[in-house]
């Protein structure tokens, strides 16, 4: 097999972060992702370094495991293409508002009508009950709107700021290929498909105040929303003699441990540490000691000290000696795959196992309509149909490949 999903098809008509990375998980696991392009292209084709153009490093991580078919839903023609599509899908997953779904005809009751066994997804920015409902939404703006750059600033004093990764596109595309698999279960119970609503304001909002609402849980509150050993300033990997560290010194058990490995017994025995109502009165100092302790010794030696005492520890990495990482290397995370037309490229493994059902990397990331006439083939158009819907240019297909730079 190759995955878990083997035999789920898939129409995917979103573009840029969050919807390719929901379409992802489900391509890694095995379902047969129809990767649906405007004549343009996926906006993130042109994202990052690139030996050809339309086959940026972004995009290339982000749709491995897909076919690429142009066509042109502005065009009759095109849009009618996808309309003879939809009753050989499983899935339709879309991220334009509902409203442009409506004008192309696609809303969900005209899909329905036509496929009463589709899981009509859409991922898009606010929940459709909202005043919102018709706003357009991008991770920054979603990471504003929940307060998540006020965190960040009440962690290191500065103006507020965004995460260094699109965090929101990302967790919102997990939850996305999350309600798929929940509304593909319930249809092998009742038979039929649904409508799947994954708004990015409300998931997100979902993820962070998990964390945050914090004192406001309570009516009326107890006390100010963060998690205040979260947004703690001094909550940072911890400078060594060489690089830094991560440690989590969290239990009761850690601490004293922690106190016994660096020589300082007459800090296991202070009732301010001594539990973690006392050292949540002292954190200050507690991060100062830590500071000042990791910093008069190599990474190395503090990994394998903490380890030994079993204190959650661990070298800080950067993306570039990530690749290098012992463990990484271990279980074969990056690997290498050559690609038709990018040639050998660094690959980011599949990061689950199924022990019955094993999901691979099938194929890289395709180029803009590479598999246009062989996905409308196995759609059930015959060869006359392609040759005609590619004259009109309701569909287009790949331009001969070039080879590598």
């Amino acid at each position: 097999m190759n995955g878990p999903l083997e035999g789920l098809r898939i129409l995917d008509l979103t573009s840029n972060f969050m919807g390719p990375y929901a379409s992802l998980l489900l391509a890694d696991m095995g379902a047969d992702v129809c990767k649906i392009e405007p004549p343009e292209g996926d906006t993130t084709r042109n994202v990052g370094p690139c030996r050809h153009k339309g086959m940026g490093a972004v995009f290339l991580h982000l749709n491995r495991n897909k076919r690429s078919i142009v066509l042109d839903l502005k065009h009759p023609d095109g849009l009618a293409a996808l309309r003879r599509m939809l009753p050989r899908a499983d899935v339709l997953l879309f991220s334009l508002r509902p409203q442009a779904m409506a004008r192309l005809g696609l809303s969900y009751e005209a899909v329905r009508e036509i496929n009463p066994r589709i899981v009509y997804c859409g991922a898009f920015g606010f929940g459709q009950n909202g005043p919102y409902a018709d706003r357009p939404a991008y991770d920054n703006l979603i990471q504003a709107a929940v307060g998540l750059p006020m965190t960040q600033a009440r962690k290191t004093g500065g103006p507020p700021t965004y995460v260094g990764t699109a965090i929101v596109d990302r967790m919102v595309g997990m939850a996305t290929s999350n309600a798929i698999l929940a509304a593909l279960h319930c249809r092998s119970q009742t038979g039929y498909g649904q409508a799947v609503e994954v708004p990015m304001f409300e998931t997100f909002a979902h993820f962070a105040m998990g964390d945050h609402l914090y004192g406001h849980t309570f009516v009326p509150p107890i006390g100010d929303w963060g998690y205040e050993r979260m947004t703690a300033p001094e909550r940072q990997p911890y400078r060594t003699a060489d690089g830094h560290v991560s440690v989590e010194v969290y239990t009761d058990r850690h601490w004293q441990r922690l106190f016994a490995a660096v020589g300082r017994a007459d800090m296991a025995a202070d009732p301010r540490y001594a539990d973690v109502h006392a050292r949540a009165r002292h954190m200050g100092e507690l991060y100062d000691f830590l500071h000042r302790t990791f910093a008069t010794r190599p990474s190395a030696e503090w990994v394998a000290l903490l380890t030994e005492a079993d204190i959650p520890a661990i070298a800080m990495n950067t993306p570039e000696t990530l690749l290098g990482d012992a463990h990484m290397r271990a279980v074969g995370f990056f690997g290498e795959q050559e690609h038709p037309s990018e040639g050998l490229l660094r690959t980011i493994g599949i990061p689950q196992q199924w022990s019955e059902s094993p999901a691979t990397l099938r194929h890289p990331a395709p180029r803009l309509g590479e598999h246009t006439q062989e996905l409308l083939g196995e759609y059930g158009f015959s060869q006359d149909e392609i040759g005609t819907l590619l004259w009109s240019h309701g569909a287009r297909a790949a331009a001969p490949a070039e080879t590598a730079a």
